[in-house]
């Protein structure tokens, strides 16, 4: 399954290209970092996340669109810029008829690391591990895309298989704990209690 994720910003927004095999492997495809002018007007700034982010789309053609989950923030600015362009990918997406994954930043941490309040360093680790890269993804907005890719994949795979089956091995050590035998892996374990935690904050 290949799965686009997006770390949303204006001034800065992650796109992240991942093919999510059976197994849980993961393969990087691409990686970019589309950028705007804060002294740009709002309006074309939007206009060129939104063609960067269709460009990327119609070039790897994915399954799947992973988004970060708009959460409160006390930056208002902030949380406004990450609002609209969340907005202008659905928009693209559905467009294209493609599914879309929402995920928090702790869905997204207790993912790929087993820990919902991974650090920044802590998850381009894990990516750079699960993707069997030489260096760490930079910068931050860069790894965080494709841990969104990543996370969504895997959950993909989780819900086609069933939490009570066995899982796969991860490849290249890639999720900790990850080993043949019945149940969830600790990744995945840790993944299930961050999204019942965010369920009972709604």
């Amino acid at each position: 399954m290949r799965i686009l994720g997006i770390d949303p910003g204006l001034t800065r927004c992650g796109v992240g290209v991942v093919d999510v095999y059976a197994d849980r492997s993961a393969r990087l495809v691409d990686v970019q970092v589309v950028r705007t002018s804060p002294t740009a007007e709002l309006h074309h700034r939007l206009l060129a996340v939104g063609d960067g982010i269709e460009e990327l789309v119609d070039r790897h053609r994915p399954s799947v669109v992973a988004i970060e989950r708009v959460f409160a923030q006390d930056n208002l600015s902030t949380v406004m810029g990450v609002a609209q362009i969340t907005g202008v990918a659905l928009v693209g997406a559905a467009r294209r008829g493609l599914d879309v994954a929402l995920h928090t930043p702790s869905e997204v941490k207790a993912a790929v690391t087993g820990y919902g309040q991974a650090d920044k360093k802590q998850v381009a680790t894990m990516v750079a591990r699960i993707l069997g890269l030489d260096e760490l993804p930079t910068p931050a907005d860069a790894s965080d895309a494709l841990a969104l890719a990543i996370c969504a994949g895997w959950r993909a795979g989780m819900s086609r298989a069933g939490i009570a089956g066995t899982p796969e091995p991860a490849a290249r050590g890639a999720a900790p704990g990850a080993a043949a035998g019945a149940g969830p892996t600790a990744a995945q374990a840790a993944w299930l209690a961050a999204e019942r935690a965010q369920r009972g904050r709604r």
